[in-house]
């Protein structure tokens, strides 16, 4: 659907939809809160709601591991409202769907595996016994038939042809539903360790829908979708009645075990993983474990996938977020066989040729040395000892990742290791393996330290990329003066080619996804950002993003803070982000503060004074006015951020305020919730008119 406030300043705010409370969904939120949500952001003078992914994730709570690219969460469906649920006979449902909401909802956080389980027990029971039945569905429980209402079978039958015909229009709900049906009879394993059925072709894929032994199982999953759809898209339509834009995100990577990896692998790179490259947050990168897309699969099929998203996504939004858009551009990506992000190189990218190092004067004896560790024996003796009886065990535990060169004082590490990960099979087998001793946690590390260290990483043979920090390599220091400058020059030429190819590569694929779509593109554009990457996204009309902590002018004298009236027209602003600390969190523990002040005042034309130590009310409005009058087209604010606002709903601690630290994995992450409901939120009279300050300034800036 087409976004209506084309070349208007807007302002929002963002929510991730677990986060929700209300009257009717007191333990997590479900697709008609947004309806809700909508009348909320009305009354403020809100214009926009930035919602987080609602993607079925299965087990994870994170909503960016998705299970599908496609399906919709039923975490997220209010069962009271399921016509299944409707009427006398359903009163039981709504009675236990009422008592399963109760038990969660007093929890601080979404108690995410214990609430999805439980939920969805609850509709397969509702599936089984009038669902199934009533649509002509395998899956019935005995006797539900009866269960139908005298006189409702036309009803029956037209809403049997209204799931066969959402099940013909959206071609991933099949291989969704045999995806998810597999997977929970292989007792949650990823796909990649199922006994068979690993890798299907379409035809396969198909005879499994209609595998009898497995139809009730998908089918169940066909009519989640299904009534998630309606649902949604009901929910949408209010939002939009009520004037109100419903901006989705739309991560550029899914999960390796997924329905779409699973059965649409020729698209995928399967043995690389996507991550980013060491940073001043990382000192050894991020390996995120997405698999890549084969981007020349993807244009021999016209670029269908993408097309699918899109139409997928216009359903419900008329504008939408791309997370990681420098992907489109070129993705970091690493080897399955590694643990971190530090060695990879990027996809695509202008690397070497062995070829080109030889005409450097490298032979093969000094290739082998700057692409391959050499492990010096005192380096290794002195890693290995812990002072006690250990040594030797320790030692001959080491010894099973390396080869010793001939007689010399060197070892290289054994063909079989190829990454970070078979040196901790090693260690841990070795620990088995030597009397309980094993690899100590120095000499495990010291390894992993020295398959890093190399200047060139050969990523396949005979083609190299520079190691991200290759002139702290130990080889580096080896080198004349004269190889160094010729090596410096060979990456420098490599980096200019790459930025080239990467502008192009860019180009074309947003450009396919900006046409396709009336939606309005807008881009996380975070992290070390090539130049090329904000012409294009300016040549194209899609918007950037801004975040207030990370919008300085690097480089100079003190690291300023960007003037908010500079940044672009073309951008998105906002003062946190879900994997970010709240903007009280940051203001009281992290934060420059004197300079953000001093940014607000020079932004307000004021003289605020000290800053203070302690974002209360008034000082949270002081900086959210700040943003509002950015000169960026729309600018949102993260719920917790505005609730900043007053005194009624925020935490004593703001920590409890954070959705998600990168890089964790655990039950806290994600479980952020309202502290209160929505419609109780809505009567803070104070918070309203703070509120709709904000946005009132922003309408004139």
């Amino acid at each position: 659907m087409n976004y209506a406030h084309n070349g208007r300043r807007v302002s929002g705010l963002v929510a991730a939809l677990s986060a929700l409370r209300s009257r009717e969904s007191p333990a997590c939120g479900e697709y008609p809160d947004l309806a809700a949500l909508g009348g909320l952001a009305r009354a403020w003078g809100l214009d926009l709601i930035q919602l987080l992914p609602v993607n079925d994730s299965g087990s994870q709570s994170s909503p960016y591991s998705a299970l599908s690219a496609f399906a919709l969460h039923p975490l997220y469906l209010r069962v009271a409202d399921l016509p299944e649920a409707a009427g006398k006979a359903g009163a039981p449902y709504r009675k236990a769907a009422a008592e399963l909401a109760a038990r969660f909802a007093d929890d601080a956080r979404l108690r995410y595996g214990p609430y999805l389980e439980a939920k969805l027990a609850l509709l397969e029971r509702i599936y089984a016994e009038r669902g199934a039945a009533a649509l002509g569905l395998p899956g019935a429980a005995p006797g539900a038939g009866a269960r139908v209402p005298a006189g409702a079978e036309a009803g029956a039958a037209s809403e049997a042809g209204a799931i066969q015909a959402f099940i013909a229009a959206n071609p991933w709900v099949k291989a969704y539903a045999v995806f998810s049906e597999l997977k929970r009879r292989y007792e949650g394993k990823p796909w990649w360790e199922w006994t068979e059925r690993r890798d299907p072709e379409p035809a396969e894929v198909e005879a499994l829908w209609e595998e009898p032994s497995l139809a009730a199982g998908t089918r169940f999953r066909a009519w989640l979708q299904w009534r998630a759809e309606g649902q949604f898209a009901a929910a949408a339509a209010a939002l939009r009645e009520a004037g109100v834009e419903l901006m989705g995100d739309i991560p550029i990577l899914i999960s390796e075990d997924s329905a779409e990896v699973w059965a649409r692998r020729r698209v995928f790179r399967l043995g690389l993983a996507a991550g980013a490259p060491p940073d001043m947050y990382s000192h050894l990168g991020q390996n995120w474990g997405f698999p890549i897309y084969d981007w020349e699969a993807l244009e021999r099929e016209g670029y269908g996938f993408w097309k699918e998203r899109l139409a997928s996504c216009e359903k419900f939004y008329s504008a939408y977020r791309i997370d990681h858009v420098l992907g489109f551009f070129r993705i970091w990506a690493l080897s399955g066989r590694d643990r971190t992000g530090y060695l990879g190189r990027f996809v695509p990218d202008a690397h070497i040729g062995r070829a080109e190092l030889e005409a450097l004067g490298f032979g093969p004896d000094r290739l082998r040395w700057l692409s391959e560790p050499h492990v010096r024996t005192e380096r290794l003796v002195a890693a290995c000892s812990a002072g006690g009886a250990g040594d030797a065990d320790a030692m001959e535990a080491a010894l099973l990742a390396l080869d010793r060169i001939g007689n010399e004082e060197l070892f290289l590490f054994k063909r079989s290791i190829r990454g970070e990960k078979d040196i901790e099979e090693l260690a841990a087998r070795g620990a088995a393996g030597y009397g309980g001793a094993g690899v100590s946690e120095g000499a495990r590390a010291f390894l992993l330290e020295a398959w890093r260290d190399r200047v060139l990483y050969e990523f396949e043979p005979g083609r190299y990329a520079p190691a991200w920090r290759h002139s702290e390599a130990s080889a580096w220091g080896s080198l004349s003066g004269g190889e160094r400058e010729a090596l410096e020059s060979l990456f420098a030429a490599k980096r200019a080619e790459g930025e080239r190819i990467w502008e192009e590569t860019g180009r074309r694929l947003l450009g396919v996804l900006k046409a396709e779509s009336g939606m309005l593109p807008c881009a996380e554009d975070l992290g070390s950002v090539p130049p090329c990457v904000p012409r294009v996204l300016e040549e194209l009309g899609i918007l950037g993003l801004r975040v207030l902590r990370w919008t300085r002018d690097w480089g100079r004298p003190g690291d300023p803070f960007t003037p908010l009236g500079d940044y672009p027209e073309l951008s998105v602003a906002c003062p946190s982000v879900h994997d970010s600390s709240s903007l009280r969190e940051w203001w009281e523990t992290e934060a420059d503060r004197g300079l953000v002040w001093d940014l607000a005042g020079r932004t307000l034309g004021k003289d605020l004074g000290a800053a203070p130590a302690r974002l209360d009310p008034a000082a949270a409005a002081v900086l959210l006015k700040a943003m509002a009058a950015s000169a960026s087209r729309i600018v949102v604010y993260p719920f917790q951020d505005l609730l900043a606002l007053g005194e009624a709903f925020r935490p004593a601690d703001p920590k409890a305020e954070r959705v998600n630290v990168p890089g964790s994995a655990n039950e806290w992450n994600w479980g952020w919730r309202l502290p209160a409901a929505l419609e109780e939120i809505a009567a803070d009279r104070g918070l309203q008119a703070a509120v709709a300050e904000l946005a009132a300034a922003r309408a004139m800036a």
